[in-house]
């Protein structure tokens, strides 16, 4: 009998943010952007980790993580590779999602319909991810890949870029050997932005939370909304995604 891989889902997380700080903390409706993020993985039924830094400053974090009793651990700051590594390592995650905190509204089932896709392809030098010229709103990202390979970037990884960011060397193809797949949707939503980097970004969260319940809805819903109300798109569309 074979024993099924430990999927594990890991989040970045930290309050010196340099756009907005402590835009992990910010409240809408009672509740912290944290809080929603965390909320809505919670839905897909993964273990889920917290990577957060040794700064006091996210003593905070860790203190929230404690709170509602998520995995949490802490590392480098800029070394944001070995603090994803390390946090894989200490609870035994076979396969690794990645996401970051600054997207609210993360899609549980989008992640899980892509999970089971990435089983039945069962290969562990696949990297799956929503892709760089993403189809779906910006918000909604992440990224599927075996322990193997995120071990190996961390072993051979060196440029500060592939520190920084955890995946570049795996999307990069350093070693030669990697297959790369993007999950895809009919529709290109790519132009719609929800993740959380600047005041204007959070204005949007805010009203798409207290206006539309967005919490609750899919993915799909969510960009609907967007794409009926262009008054709301136009809140953040100046905003420049940093480059990745």
């Amino acid at each position: 009998m074979t024993t099924q891989p430990h999927i594990g889902i890991i989040t970045q997380a930290r309050m010196t943010s340099s756009r907005l700080p402590g835009k992990i903390l910010k409240k809408i409706k009672g509740k912290t952007l944290l809080q929603y993020h965390i909320e809505r993985l919670l839905l897909t039924g993964f273990d889920i980790a917290v990577a957060t830094t040794t700064n006091e400053t996210d003593d905070c974090v860790v203190e929230f993580t404690e709170n509602v009793n998520i995995k949490n651990h802490r590392g480098s700051e800029n070394n944001v590779l070995s603090r994803y590594y390390e946090t894989a390592k200490k609870f035994n995650f076979d396969i690794i999602i990645r996401v970051t905190s600054d997207c609210p509204l993360v899609d549980p089932n989008l992640i899980r319909n892509s999970v089971e896709k990435y089983l039945k392809l069962n290969n562990p030098n696949l990297f799956m991810s929503v892709g760089t010229k993403s189809t779906f709103a910006r918000g909604f990202d992440f990224e599927i890949f075996s322990f193997q390979l995120l071990k190996e970037a961390f072993l051979n990884a060196t440029e500060e870029f592939d520190l920084e960011h955890v995946t570049p060397y795996i999307w990069k193809n350093r070693s030669g050997k990697v297959e790369l797949y993007q999950v895809k949707q009919p529709a290109n939503n790519g132009g719609l932005r929800i993740t959380v980097d600047t005041a204007e970004d959070f204005e949007l969260i805010k009203t798409l939370i207290e206006k539309f319940n967005a919490e609750t809805l899919p993915y799909n819903e969510i960009e609907n909304v967007l794409n009926q109300h262009p008054e709301l798109v136009a809140i953040n569309a100046h905003i420049e995604q940093k480059k990745v």
